[in-house]
């Protein structure tokens, strides 16, 4: 039986992702940083691992207790939106340390035991908005556009050492909480200039009228990092969505 290592798994794309590759046989080790707020349903080939991917203890303890595994999701991440202007200094920190950082340092924990095996599999998730430059996310989009060229630049590193790596790109997705809780940070912040209103407002405004657009749903992403896992020639870039999709195009 497979395994799988999946980190932010306790909503969204994670959570799903989690969902299915149980659902396909594999064994599935889910971690979150407050595992008590997960919502996955019991399994014998389930284990729930509590991992903080910006503290390298924690890292390292969840690698140590999940063993030997055959695949790594690097999902965790989290959402900001505003002008670079009102983005305060620890708060793009701590973007950088969860989505970039984090990512770099999963990979960093696992790959010695994939490369002693000489097989294995590391999928990250990034996002669509590094296909296209939009206002309010400068410091979010800098982050995942860093990990779209780790993983391309990684993906030739290991390959000779047997190892596979491969990037999801999701789209959109009004499903999740993740745009909401970037929302909800920009406004909790209060260090927006007023000067940048005029343009939230009409990047909101943009984002209501194309409430009705297709955009990304969890299963897109799910089959985006299943076919990333189970397929050794898929491409190492894996758009997710149909709004990803279209940028892509």
């Amino acid at each position: 039986m497979k395994t799988v290592m999946i980190t932010g798994c306790s909503s969204g794309f994670g959570r799903e992702t989690a969902h299915h590759f149980i659902a396909q046989g594999w064994s599935v080790v889910a971690t979150m940083r407050k595992p008590e707020h997960g919502a996955l349903p019991a399994s014998e080939r389930l284990r729930i691992l509590p991992l903080d991917v910006t503290d390298p203890v924690s890292i390292r303890r969840a690698v140590e207790d999940a063993g030997p595994i055959d695949a790594l999701v690097n999902n965790a991440g989290i959402g900001w939106m505003g002008p670079l202007e009102g983005t305060p200094e620890e708060m793009i920190r701590e973007i950088f340390d969860t989505n970039t950082f984090g990512t770099m340092e999963m990979t960093r924990a696992v790959l010695p035991q994939l490369r002693q095996r000489k097989a294995g599999v590391i999928v990250n998730v990034s996002s669509s908005t590094t296909l296209k430059a939009l206002p309010l996310l400068p410091v979010y989009t800098a982050s995942k556009a860093a990990v779209n060229a780790f993983t391309e630049c990684l993906a030739l590193e290991v390959a000779p050492l047997g190892i596979r790596a491969r990037l999801v790109l999701p789209g959109r997705a009004p499903t999740t909480r993740f745009g909401a809780n970037a929302r909800t940070r920009m406004s909790a912040s209060g260090s927006t200039p007023d000067a940048y209103q005029p343009i939230a407002k009409q990047v909101f405004d943009a984002m209501n009228a194309a409430a009705e657009e297709p955009v990304t749903e969890p299963a897109d992403v799910v089959a985006a990092i299943w076919r990333a896992v189970t397929e050794p020639d898929c491409p190492i870039v894996q758009p997710a969505g149909a709004d990803a999709l279209a940028l892509v195009a």
